[in-house]
């Protein structure tokens, strides 16, 4: 669509995601892999014209315009810069219904950029479209990994390399996660500036643990391809391990972490930066993942489900725009 009619709007969607392996070692090249998630984000931009952009989070009850100074304005402006003069130039009030709790570590603010730009640009490429909620992502997060923006805009069963883009990957089963909620947000800027100091002051310490993070990314991609589940859940189970060294992890991330694997969970961990945010957690059947999500709410958590279907598309497609600086 190229051009509105008289009483017309165009939308866009994105999905949340989590990150089954690597969080913080990707940000050092390690490889990491995401799965989107069926929850996201909704934009829809109307036909009116208006005197300037406005952005309107309804669940939030937060409309902001891109020079009101605060990070979502300027965020918006970011990624309307990015978008170039003929989005730029028409100005457009944009509304974004967003399923996915902000700062819960499931890629909530990447999901918003992708479905804002792609409501704004219907025609945009993939590539454009990730360029921009890139920009729109650095002002969050300052020197962001590209993954969020990777899986909101790809969606499915993601290996991402920082530098090199992010593969699809063809999985043997579907996937049935269960994800749970702290209900305390997290500061990704500020979960990867304490990754930083540690490998600062540790640099041995932290590069071993980086190295097993890698076999362990190796291990999984391997078990996803065999529809191994079991050793798929191992890994997971290692990954949040280290990030318990790493200082990332919180003791309502390790009691969800706890309840689920008390429920028969395959494997669970810490999704996203850590400090708060959500907990994820590998089930062997749907009806698995709800009983968990049971078993949270019993523990005074939030939580909900979702399912990654095997993908049958070119596993060595490519999309190196997430990765660039």
């Amino acid at each position: 669509m190229t051009a509105f009619g008289t009483g017309e709007e165009r939308s866009g969607r994105a999905g949340g995601k989590v990150i089954l392996l690597g969080e913080h070692a990707v940000v050092y090249g390690v490889p990491a892999l995401a799965v989107g998630l069926e929850r996201g984000v909704v934009a829809r931009v109307l036909a009116a014209e208006t005197e300037g952009h406005e952005l309107h989070v309804a669940g939030w009850g937060v409309v902001v315009r891109p020079s009101d100074g605060t990070d979502l304005g300027r965020a918006f402006m970011a990624l309307l810069e990015a978008s170039g003069p003929a989005v730029l130039g028409r100005p457009r009030v944009v509304h974004a219904h967003v399923e996915l709790p902000p700062g819960g570590g499931v890629g909530c603010s990447a999901a918003i950029g992708v479905a804002v730009a792609r409501a704004l640009d219907p025609a945009a490429s993939l590539e454009h479209v990730m360029l921009r909620a890139t920009a729109w992502e650095r002002v969050f997060h300052g020197n962001p990994s590209g993954i969020d923006v990777s899986a909101a805009a790809v969606g499915g069963c993601l290996r991402f390399v920082r530098g090199e883009g992010v593969r699809t990957l063809v999985t043997a089963r579907t996937l049935h996660l269960a994800v749970g909620a702290t209900g305390r947000a997290s500061s990704t800027k500020v979960m990867v500036e304490r990754v930083a100091a540690l490998r600062e002051a540790e640099p041995a310490r932290v590069g071993v643990s980086f190295a097993r993070i890698t076999e362990l990314v190796a291990t999984a991609v391997a078990a996803l391809a065999a529809g191994d589940l079991e050793h798929l859940g191992e890994a997971m189970n290692e990954n949040h391990a280290i990030l318990g060294t790493l200082t990332v992890s919180t003791p309502e991330l390790d009691e969800l972490v706890a309840v689920a694997r008390g429920a028969g969970a395959l494997g669970a961990k810490l999704t996203g930066a850590g400090g708060g945010g959500c907990a994820v957690a590998l089930a062997s059947s749907e009806a698995h993942a709800l009983e968990m999500v049971r078993e949270w709410r019993r523990a005074g958590f939030d939580g909900w489900t979702s399912a990654s279907a095997a993908r049958q598309t070119d596993a060595s497609r490519l999309y190196p725009a997430a990765a660039r600086p």
